[in-house]
Parts: structure tokens; C-alpha cells; sequence
């Protein structure tokens, strides 16, 4: 088969997958009864994953350097990568809730990619001077695999401030740094132990009241209480989560933290390496071009982040926001300044 012709069947195909799969994804949140749905879902994310991998490797047949040398490619190159960290966070927090913020960007990425670019911009042509280099891989491969963690980790922020309405609950995990743990209030006891009169529930503790045990009982049935205080809410005060909610908001926390994680190095690593090559090509370690500052911002950002969880204990609200924010910063470092303006790194782009 010409490998052209492959070329538009996988990148059709792709668009397509990833539409149906985010259906799947919606309906399995809409009806979380339907157990198969989460299933179709990852194995849609899988296949197209497997699409987009065959797309970029007939390419680099075709023109014989990798693919990453214009907008098309970088588009699906993203893609592919959001999707392969979409299936190692899902196998992580084993919640399809992380397809259901996923599926819809990835999906409206290979849109793009497939439809609204020329059909000129999706060729393949030889390559200008300055990327010829193995600098090419090594450091445009490395800052797209950075952008598509850091964007999926945004994303889990994201849901993370929708599964929790937006309140400053407290979380308990390894992910809170060296931060204080969620003291919810509640916890499995066992049916024979004398419970003590609980405290009263605060704001801290999510509405949830914490019990203390005055006996060790053999029973095995575990039960779990919840009191509410007498006195009367206002109308201010924020609707109490529930714990299915807690413990989503928490594994959506966790998981978006490891993400950002191993994106952030990824990001470190790639800049370093654009450095060392704008070296050679140009002449100059750091040129302040548009492209150049934005990754410092985004870099910026997230070091903020991890900083705030690390070594400031922050945790819950205040770093989800902060990280939603920097999936704003990694678009317009990634594609916003190739829109707005001429730089060294215009070349292969709109302008």
C-alpha cells in the first residue's frame, strides 16, 4: 500500500476512534451501571494509540527523518503521547473518570490535525537547514512527551476541582508532600466496638465527624457513620461531600500529581537539550525568543507547583488551580506563539 494513502486511512481512522471512545467515556460516566463501557473505553484509547504510533512511523519511512518537523506532525505526535499517558494514569487510578477529561482533548486535537490544516501543511517536505540535526529527536521528542503529561495532569486537576466542587476539603495520601492529612472525620469501624460521643464536624473535616474506639471488638462486620451537628447550616456553608466523592477527588489528586511529576524532568530535560542545540545552530545558549520564554513560564509554573506540594504542604484546591492554570501556559507555549508572532522556532508552522 502507498504509504501516502496509509498516511490519510490512519489519521481518518484516528479522529474516529478517539470520537467513539469519548462517547464511550461520557456514557460510562452518565451510567456507571454499565461496567463494560470502562473497558471499551481504554481499549478505544489503546487502538487509537496504536493508530497514531503506525502514522508517525510510516512517515519517518516516507521522508526518512523523524517526524516532528511541522504542525501536522508535532498535532499527532501530541496526541499519540496524551494518549499513552491517558492509559498509564487510567492503569494507575483505575477511575474512568481520566477519560472523560481526556478523550475529548485528544480527540479535538486530531480533529484539528485532520481537518482544519491544508492539505500543503500536511505533506511531508525536506527539512530547512536547522533541523537537521539529531537534536531533533532528542529534544523536540522529549518537550512533546513533557507537554502531554503535563497536559493530562492538568486536566485530572481539572476534573479533580469539578469532583469537589471547588472546596478546600482536606486529602490524606502520599501526595500531599510534607503537608498535613485529611482528616475526614469518618472511618470503618467494627459493629462491636463502643463508639465515644463524636466531636463536632468542621469545615476542616468535610462535614464528617470523627469517632474515637474504647474497644478492641472481634466482629467482622465494618459499618460507617456519619453524624451531622445540630445546629443549623446556613446558607453559606458548602453541601458536605460524600465519601465516594472524597475518595475520587483523592485518587484524582494522587494520580495528577505523579503525572505532573514526570512531566516536569521531562520538561527540564528537553529545555536543556533545546539549549544546547540552539547552540549550535545559532550560536547562542538563550536568544529570549517567544518560544524560549513561554517554556521558561511553563517551566516556572510547575516547578511552583510541585514546590507548593513538596516542600509547602499545600494539597486539594489551591494546587489543582494552580495546575489548571499551566494547562493554559503549555498551549500558549506550545502552539500560541507560532499563532501570534515570528520566532526561530516559526519554522514548518503557520508562519
Amino acid at each position: 500500500m502507498n504509504l501516502v494513502v496509509l498516511q490519510n486511512w490512519l489519521d481518518n481512522a484516528s479522529f474516529a476512534i478517539l470520537f467513539l471512545t469519548m462517547l464511550v467515556y461520557w456514557g460510562g460516566a452518565a451510567f456507571p451501571n454499565l461496567p463494560y463501557l470502562a473497558a471499551l473505553g481504554t481499549a478505544g484509547m489503546a487502538i487509537a494509540n496504536l493508530c497514531m504510533a503506525t502514522l508517525l512511523g510510516a512517515r519517518w519511512i516516507e521522508a526518512g527523518y523523524f517526524p516532528l518537523s511541522n504542525l501536522y506532525e508535532s498535532l499527532f505526535f501530541l496526541t499519540w503521547g496524551i494518549t499513552t499517558v491517558h492509559l498509564i494514569a487510567e492503569s494507575s487510578s483505575r477511575s474512568r473518570l481520566v477519560g472523560v477529561v481526556t478523550s475529548p482533548v485528544a480527540m479535538l486535537i486530531a480533529a484539528f490535525a485532520t481537518m482544519t490544516l491544508p492539505s500543503q501543511m500536511q505533506a511531508s517536505e525536506p527539512l530547512v537547514p536547522a533541523l537537521k540535526s539529531n537534536w531533533l529527536m532528542m529534544h523536540v521528542s522529549v518537550m512533546m512527551l513533557s507537554y502531554s503529561a503535563l497536559m493530562v495532569g492538568a486536566l485530572l486537576a481539572i476534573a479533580f476541582l469539578i469532583v469537589t466542587r471547588g472546596q478546600n476539603i482536606q486529602l490524606q495520601g502520599s501526595s500531599v508532600g510534607t503537608g498535613g492529612y485529611r482528616s475526614n472525620g469518618y472511618r470503618l469501624h467494627k459493629a462491636a466496638e463502643l463508639i465515644s460521643q463524636p466531636t463536632a464536624p468542621s469545615a476542616e473535616n468535610n462535614g464528617f465527624a470523627r469517632f474515637e474506639s474504647s474497644s478492641n471488638g472481634n466482629a467482622n462486620t465494618a459499618v460507617l457513620n456519619l453524624v451531622t451537628t445540630s445546629e443549623p447550616q446556613t446558607v453559606a456553608s458548602a453541601e458536605p461531600l460524600s465519601p465516594q466523592r472524597l475518595s475520587l477527588a483523592e485518587t484524582l489528586d494522587n494520580i495528577s500529581y505523579r503525572i505532573i511529576g514526570l512531566g516536569f524532568p521531562l520538561l527540564t530535560i528537553g529545555i536543556i537539550a533545546g539549549g544546547v542545540w540552539a547552540n549550535e545552530a545559532w550560536g547562542s545558549y538563550w536568544s529570549w525568543d517567544p518560544k524560549e520564554t513561554w517554556a521558561l513560564i511553563t517551566w516556572l509554573v510547575f516547578a511552583a507547583y510541585l514546590h507548593a506540594r513538596i516542600t509547602r504542604g499545600w494539597q486539594g484546591r489551591s494546587p489543582a488551580i494552580l495546575a489548571s492554570t499551566g494547562f493554559v501556559v503549555v498551549w500558549i507555549c506550545y502552539l500560541g506563539v507560532n499563532l501570534l508572532g515570528k520566532g526561530l522556532h516559526s519554522y514548518g508552522w503557520f508562519f
